[in-house]
């Protein structure tokens, strides 16, 4: 029986009033409240919310003139179906109960949802201005997707009619290699799972065992504001937001707008456009290539008939190639006429100034020079000898008295010393003459052959003569042609050439 209905007086019969334990006012109160209102559902706006560290949520859901403490339980928040925010305004749904320890009441809830749409909008705008000021929609930080991608990575339903919509729009435009992530697309856990399967798209190795696609599509079917809820998630959009691989937003009709549209690196209005955005039509493709090869190679047809009408029109204005080799076909008769002459003069010249060089040389002071110095020599040497054999002489005379006076043993010793020390030095200057000698002698020889190298004889010997006329060197023709007598040297002797006149004396 409840505390409240029993009728039975307290033991303390001397008082009007009963008497409880703190315990049963406790334990009463929390079994009126949740057997009175049992699992109800209470509509107003979230205030202050609170996440402890245990994993339990605490707000307070309050309307204009009171405040009703809510909890949710670890276990329970995963399927709440959304996270509370300060502002929002809701339904929940859950069980009264109290909280003896602080003497309080609260509704234990484990299921919340949006009150409205204005509610929903409201709380859109709150984010998108929040996440619009961090910068995650400033045009600057979207990359271009990709021309033609190899793999591309589709975040979706796998039960769906958009993945075979996709699928089919690949195949038909261009067919690419795809690689499915299936997600719930609504509901509490789309959020997570959406977030989840962008960042493992990122975090696969390019060219590895899965490959790491070069394109993102994250698509959706429409839906109400409710069914597209998820892809409005914080959680979500910064997931598209830090996404490395380009991403296109597909989720929704064309009317539809949700947070990842304006973070996505491109928003297509529908998952068929998406396909559309991510390859081209592979037929135009060839039909493109075609068409720049054939104004390719009409370019280069034209290119070159330009430049072969121009290469005529310049071959036109040349002059004939004949004409252009009279000249220095002139030119090179003149030089080759001329050529021999000046190489007779040339040869001439040098040997002229060969003959005046060899002649300035003094060969006979040379000679004479060399038969004094080498009689200076040997005057020297014939008065060296006797010298050198009087004081041989002396010394040896020396040596002798010397050697009277000590003892024989070292007498002997000192004098052979001696002996070999005066050999030695006799042998020394005998070198050291004949050395001078033969180096003096050697600089005779030198510049005797030196003279005869700088000697115009030499020259003769190769084959040059050397043509006098009236007994004077002559060089040129005129010359050769004025001279009544010619004589002509060669190597091994002169040829005289005497040259007839006639009566009047007129050289013939």
């Amino acid at each position: 029986m409840d505390l409240f209905d029993d009728d039975t007086p307290p033991a303390n019969e001397g008082r009007n009033e009963p008497e409880y334990t703190v315990s049963e006012i406790s334990g009463a109160v929390k079994k009126t409240l949740e057997g009175k209102f049992g699992r109800i559902r209470v509509r107003g706006e979230v205030g202050r919310v609170v996440r402890a560290a245990s994993g339990h949520m605490y707000y307070d859901l309050k309307d204009d003139r009171g405040v009703l403490a809510c909890n949710t339980w670890k276990g329970q928040v995963s399927g709440l179906g959304m996270i509370p925010e300060e502002g929002m305004e809701v339904i929940v749904t859950g069980k009264m109960s109290a909280f003896a320890g602080q003497s309080k009441y609260n509704i234990n809830v484990d299921s919340m949802e949006i009150a409205g749409e204005g509610a929903l909008m409201a709380m859109l705008e709150k984010r998108k201005k929040a996440l619009a000021a961090e910068g995650l929609f400033d045009p600057a930080r979207k990359v271009a997707l990709p021309y033609l991608p190899e793999i591309i990575g589709v975040v979706t339903s796998p039960t769906g009619a958009v993945i075979r919509d996709i699928l089919h729009r690949l195949r038909d435009r261009f067919p690419r290699k795809v690689l499915i992530w299936p997600v719930p697309v609504q509901g509490a856990a789309c959020a997570p799972a959406v977030a989840r399967a962008i960042e493992g798209f990122n975090t696969l190795t390019p060219g590895g065992a899965l490959p790491r696609p070069d394109l993102l599509i994250v698509a959706r079917g429409g839906g109400s504001i409710e069914d597209l809820w998820g892809f409005n998630e914080e959680i979500v959009a910064r997931a598209a937001a830090a996404s490395d691989i380009p991403l296109i937003s597909a989720v929704g009709h064309e009317t539809d707008t949700t947070l990842i549209d304006f973070v996505a690196d491109h928003r297509a209005p529908t998952p068929t456009a998406a396909a559309e955005l991510a390859v081209p039509v592979r037929l135009d493709l060839l039909a493109w290539v075609d068409g720049q090869d054939a104004r390719m190679t009409q370019s280069m047809s034209n290119a070159i008939a330009t430049r072969q009408q121009r290469l005529r029109d310049l071959g036109r204005a040349l002059p004939r190639v004949d004409s252009l080799m009279d000249g220095p076909r002139q030119r090179l008769d003149t030089m080759a006429d001329r050529l021999p002459a000046a190489l007779i003069r040339g040869v001439q010249n040098r040997r002229i100034a060969l003959t005046e060089a060899t002649g300035s040389i003094k060969v006979v002071n040379l000679r004479r020079r060399v038969e004094d110095d080498t009689r200076r020599m040997q005057d020297r040497a014939a008065r060296l000898g006797p010298a050198l054999g009087r004081s041989v002489v002396q010394d040896r005379k020396a040596f002798e008295a010397r050697a009277a006076l000590l003892k024989p043993r070292v007498l002997q010793a000192d004098v052979s010393q001696k002996r070999s020390d005066f050999n030695r030095l006799t042998q020394r200057l005998s070198e050291t003459g004949a050395r001078q000698i033969e180096r003096l002698r050697s600089q005779i020889d030198s510049t005797d052959r030196v003279r005869e190298t700088l000697s115009y004889k030499a020259t003769l010997e190769r084959g040059y003569a050397v043509v006098r006329g009236d007994g004077a060197v002559v060089t040129t023709q005129e010359a050769a042609g004025k001279a009544r007598a010619l004589e002509i040297e060669f190597a091994d002797g002169r040829l005289s050439l005497d040259r007839p006149s006639d009566p009047q004396g007129k050289l013939l």
